[in-house]
């Protein structure tokens, strides 16, 4: 153990061993450097699948949406409404989830032409869709509600809408109950039969999965079906492989696999023709296939080939003379997917990369309409705090790359400029730390429609002054959340041994209902414990939890019965609303329910993720950092340590309160910055210039007039031994 007075009282530096043998495999496959290859190792990052999205930000490495088992269904269901006219209503959150979530699926329906009307929760309205809503919109003879991050949980507000003869599709993210309302079609990735190969998705990014089936729609390739066959020779087993895979809207559907033994196998014995029957076949060489298969069964059998290379060709014009087994060689994707990679797969996903061009040529603007949307599902991502892997990484990167490159889109751009933000340094954390407290913080003060109507509105004008309105709302929320914060503090503290040291509750009607959520997160963040923050007004008290230490949210407002007007949210962070009478019996059932709480240790290790000695800490290692970035929930920020560098110069940074330092440390051959946060007391205690440090620390860029400066950003150091 050691002193550490920047991240914890007592902590350890860790850095785990790795070897050779771990990391010159990723080296080789993936052309990495030693040193990129053993912080991947040290994160357990070592699996193609996982290492593509750090590696590649193409969009053509996202999942689609036809995964989703019912995605069809919603789409025909949706066309269904604009061919008969009918009224459709969005139905989101209001946060900053659900107000991307309902901007990205309202302007696509806009522009298919559909009379399409949006809402959202406002002041005194609790989670998810509403009976008011659903009356209003039944007065209008409204025929189809879509909901967008909310509605999951939403039980009785669509047996509602059943009885009023209002169709629901709903449209989520969030953990679902054991008993699903019934709608005529969910789409949520945390259901167990979705089909959908990743459950961290944001609510913005369903509803973009939505938005991307509906635009495929409307090109030639939705709806048909085709199968591509291969053969492949083996000489050791003196037999031919038969790869077949039936695809419709450009997911796998059904797949064979059979081994033809020549002269003693008979067409006969296979599954083989039954597969192919009546199906569009495709084969890569379509010519040595069927000589193939004439050698095989004779010329009396006969398969109708189509060649898929003269095809693809035509549009992937590098893959004219190729085979299959180059084909496979040079594709990325297979490179990730390592010994399950095959001839066949690699053709399968030569031939969705086909198609997606072809329908991008004849439909640009689509692309521009993606690039729009990705902006918003990148703000969802950080926002809800998804897990920064798999597609999520994909989204972010586009996301942020599109702002960058393209502008911000039309409302971003205004409220971008209301908080001075430097677009060329735009990171994943200035996106959560400025513009998504601004765009929640409407939602927050009951006035979410403010956030929404900024995103769609198509007055310049009128979206500068809705970004002067959100900004002064954010000012009122930051002051709500510090006044909520210090009063109730003691309380929370206070509760700690009330619920034998794993749990704080407090209840307070100072707290604004809609920042619960943030006080609640700062309470766990200074007791390391699950927190309950709970406010009351109009004879609801409405709260928010939130969670650590491996200690479900959901499972835990699940477990108090049957006492909530609705409840619900993800793993760490969860909402509630009860009735006044039922406050004694919920804090009751809190209590009682503290002996089953088990938390995961309080662990005080800080895990390094790479060594760096001085002289190798030079400008080109921090494109470091590009390879992490976006960082987030469960992909933190590299933390990197030098040991026995030089000390040479310090500054006390900070107009009125001169509680930060500046340093410079001398590498050898680089002089490099380093900003030491809240340390300034530290200079000429155990800080001195002249003296050799070992030292932890992010790497950074500071942009600063036009200028790029890339420093460190100091976690801890102590003096050499």
């Amino acid at each position: 153990m050691r002193a550490d007075t920047s991240i914890n009282d007592t902590s350890n530096w860790i850095k785990k061993a790795v070897t050779k043998q771990q990391i010159d495999p990723l080296c080789n496959l993936y052309n990495i450097t030693p040193l990129l290859a053993s912080i991947f190792v040290r994160r357990g990052i070592t699996e193609g699948r996982d290492l593509l999205y750090y590696l590649e930000d193409d969009l053509r490495f996202q999942h689609n949406p036809f995964c989703f088992n019912e995605m069809e269904d919603a789409v025909e269901r949706i066309l269904q409404a604009k061919e008969e006219g009918e009224k459709v209503l969005i139905f989101g959150d209001s946060d900053v989830d659900g107000i991307t979530s309902t901007a990205i699926l309202y302007e696509q329906l806009v522009r298919m032409g559909i009379d399409v009307q949006w809402r959202l929760p406002l002041d005194d309205d609790g989670y998810g869709l509403n009976l008011e809503a659903i009356d209003d919109f039944a007065a209008q003879d409204g025929t189809l509600i879509i909901t967008v991050d909310c509605g999951i949980s939403n039980n009785d507000e669509i047996a509602h809408a059943n009885e009023l003869g209002i169709e629901v599709i709903i449209t989520d993210h969030h953990n679902p109950p054991e008993n699903l309302p019934e709608a005529i079609i969910i789409i949520d990735p945390k259901l167990e039969d979705s089909g959908y190969p990743f459950d961290g998705i944001s609510g913005a990014a369903v509803a973009y999965k939505l938005v991307s089936a509906l635009r495929f729609a409307d090109s030639d390739f939705y709806g048909a079906e085709i199968c591509i066959l291969e053969l492949t020779e083996n000489a050791e087993e003196k037999c031919f492989y038969a790869d077949c895979v039936k695809i419709k809207n450009l997911v796998k559907v059904k797949e064979l696999h059979e081994k033809i033994f020549p002269g003693k196998t008979s067409i006969y014995d296979l599954k083989l023709p039954y597969f192919l029957q009546g199906q569009l076949i495709y084969s890569w060489d379509s010519r040595y296939t069927q000589t193939i298969l004439t050698e095989l069964f004779g010329h009396g059998i006969e398969f109708n080939l189509n060649d898929l290379r003269n095809e693809i060709s035509n549009i992937i014009p590098s893959v004219r003379n190729k085979t299959a087994a180059q084909i496979k060689a040079l594709s990325q994707i297979a490179k990730f997917s390592g010994e399950k990679a095959s001839e066949l797969e690699s053709i399968f996903n030569l031939y969705v990369t086909y198609c997606k061009k072809l329908v991008s040529q004849k439909k640009p603007q689509q692309i521009a309409d993606e690039q729009k949307d990705l902006q918003l599902v990148a703000l969802a991502a950080l926002a809800d705090i998804m897990p920064m892997k798999d597609e999520n990484r994909i989204f972010v990167k586009n996301g942020i790359s599109s702002i960058k490159k393209n502008r911000p889109r039309a409302g971003l751009a205004e409220l971008f400029n209301k908080l001075n933000l430097n677009l060329d340094a735009l990171t994943s954390t200035d996106l959560s730390w400025t513009v998504i407290p601004a765009l929640n913080a409407a939602g927050r003060m009951g006035k979410s429609d403010l956030s929404l109507k900024l995103l769609l509105s198509e007055n310049p004008r009128e979206r500068e002054q809705l970004a002067n309105s959100i900004y002064d709302l954010n000012e009122e929320r930051k002051e709500l959340v510090s006044t909520a914060y210090f009063k109730v503090h003691d309380t929370a503290q206070q509760s700690l041994s009330v619920h034998a040291n794993k749990l704080c509750v407090f209840v307070d009607q100072c707290i604004n209902k809609g920042v619960t959520g943030i006080v609640a997160a700062r309470i766990m963040q200074d007791f390391n414990v699950p927190t309950i923050a709970v406010s009351y007004e109009n004879q609801v008290y409405t709260g928010s939890m939130r969670s650590c230490r491996g200690f479900i949210a959901t499972d835990f407002l699940d477990s108090l019965g049957d006492i909530f007007i609705n409840h619900g949210g993800h793993n760490f962070a969860a909402g509630f609303s009860f009735y006044e009478e039922n406050l004694e019996l919920f804090l009751n059932k809190i209590k009682d329910a503290v002996p089953q709480i088990n938390l995961e240790d309080e662990c005080h290790d800080i895990f390094v993720d790479a060594e760096i000695p001085p002289e190798h800490l030079t400008p080109e290692n921090f494109g470091l950092i590009d390879t992490f970035e976006p960082c987030g929930a469960e992909s933190p920020e590299l933390i990197l340590m030098t040991r026995s560098i030089k000390l040479i110069d310090t500054i006390v940074l900070g107009r009125k309160e001169p509680h930060h330092l500046k340093l410079v440390f001398d590498t050898g051959k680089y002089k490099i910055p380093a900003i030491f946060w809240g340390q300034a007391e530290r200079l000429k205690k155990d800080i001195s210039i002249g003296k050799n440090y070992d030292i932890l620390y992010n790497m950074s860029r500071n942009y600063f007039n036009g200028t790029v400066t890339k420093q460190l950003i100091i976690k801890d150091m102590i003096l050499s031994n």
